[in-house]
């Protein structure tokens, strides 16, 4: 018997269990959103291709039914044409030379390839696909009853939608990749962490407050904002505690020049919010309100500080300065070992900047000088120190019973110490 014939159906078998092998691979890693782009622009095979994943059960389903029909069928003319040349051996022979090269060219070589081209396969076999599905159309129904008993049998739990966890290991892994640069994955993970931020973490605390009191002349008033800068000052009754508007540094001079004896005309009100606001409703507070300034009370009402529309955008872009701004540096190096650190400084960040390990909830501060007064116990006096994780701490600047800055001298170089965290690793 001629066996050309059953070996040229043997590589049709083995080319279509690889073109099976590729697609199934293809379509459960494609990027739907490229796909999706492409086919706003017109691409009839990548709105097949989006349609056939939107059906994945019935289209894994015709995959697997095809590349088994052609794996069998494959394994079955190899088995009679290795005994017609072999005899008793051929069997066993056949059962070998297929499985290495259904592993090789059916399975491993293109399924590794589908996964580094998966939208062109997707493309390139998205119409196979689709007219394969409507041929099978009977068997999949019949797999589609048996899938619905399955999941009767074996109820499948509910799990939530992708987490911020996850949409932040995807914005790094296109970052590695090159798909966006990393000002762009900084705001992305800017905009992703930004509901997660409560007014309490941005505040402006009341000791650092530049405020005037609604009585106070108007001349004064004048110097105050000529020495601070300041666009808008928040105005109070009586005590700080009782904030009742802000002023405007272009409606003071305009009612200043304009012979104004107080700032009662020129005052405007400004919106009141707790702590524990989250920042995202904050902001639409804000835009609601058209104001720029929130006073922050806490919970008998007096005044903790204040969050500015300034302070938010900055969550998102990053720090925003302007002319007359000073520019400060939370942490400035002074030496390999040695770094001064603002009291302001965000304690997450210094935390990280010094890979210094920091359980959650540990402290109830969010700040440095907060955290090196929980350290202490007490309000510290400027030379005051103590020993974290070995590296020594010191208190250089109190103001108005806060730590304004301290010193820390680490144990060894911060690049020493990373690289051998490396090596440990």
């Amino acid at each position: 018997m001629d066996t050309l014939p059953l070996l040229i159906v043997i590589i049709f078998c083995i080319v279509g269990s690889a073109c099976f092998s590729a697609s199934e691979t293809a379509f459960s890693t494609m990027n739907r959103i490229r796909m999706k782009n492409l086919a706003d622009n017109g691409n009839n095979r990548a709105a097949i291709a989006l349609k056939l994943v939107d059906q994945y059960d019935k289209l894994i389903s015709t995959i697997l039914i095809g590349n088994n029909i052609v794996n069998i069928l494959s394994s079955s003319l190899a088995t009679v044409v290795f005994t017609m040349w072999l005899q008793d051996v051929g069997v066993s022979v056949s059962t070998v030379v297929m499985t290495i090269v259904v592993l090789i060219f059916g399975e491993i070589s293109p399924k590794t390839v589908a996964k580094e081209n998966a939208e062109a396969f997707a493309l390139a076999t998205a119409r196979l696909m689709q007219a394969l599905m409507i041929i099978l159309t009977p068997i999949n129904f019949v797999f589609s009853q048996w899938k619905k008993l399955l999941d009767h049998v074996f109820k499948k739990k509910t799990e939530p939608g992708i987490t911020a966890e996850e949409l932040i290991t995807m914005v790094d892994e296109a970052q590695s990749d090159g798909g966006i640069d990393e000002h762009n994955g900084e705001l992305i993970r800017s905009a992703i962490e930004f509901d997660d931020l409560d007014a309490n973490d941005i505040i402006t605390p009341r000791v650092d407050l530049v405020a005037v009191e609604k009585d106070t002349p108007m001349e004064e008033v004048s110097n105050i904002f000529m020495k601070s800068t300041y666009s808008r000052l928040p105005v109070y009754e009586d005590n700080i505690d009782k904030i009742i508007g802000m002023v405007h540094e272009k409606d003071f001079f305009t009612a200043y020049h304009n012979g104004a004896k107080s700032l009662s005309h020129c005052i405007k009100p400004v919106i009141y919010v707790s702590s524990g606001m989250k920042i995202s409703r904050l902001l639409r507070l804000i835009q609601q309100s058209k104001t720029h300034i929130a006073v922050v009370v806490d919970e008998f009402g007096g005044t903790e500080g204040i969050v500015t529309l300034e302070d938010i955008l900055e969550q998102l872009v990053g720090n925003i300065w302007d002319e007359h701004d000073i520019v400060e540096q939370d942490i400035e190096k002074l030496n390999d070992t040695t770094y001064v650190v603002s009291g302001s400084c965000s304690l997450e960040n210094f935390f990280e900047t010094f890979d210094l390990p920091q359980k959650e909830d540990t402290y109830e501060s969010i700040t440095v000088g907060g955290w090196v007064m929980e350290e202490l116990g007490c309000v510290p006096d400027i030379g005051a120190q103590f020993t974290f994780e070995g590296h020594q701490v010191t208190v250089t600047q109190v103001e108005k019973r806060h730590v304004k800055e301290i010193q820390i001298r680490l144990a060894k170089p911060l690049e020493q110490t990373s690289e051998s965290d490396k090596q440990e690793s």
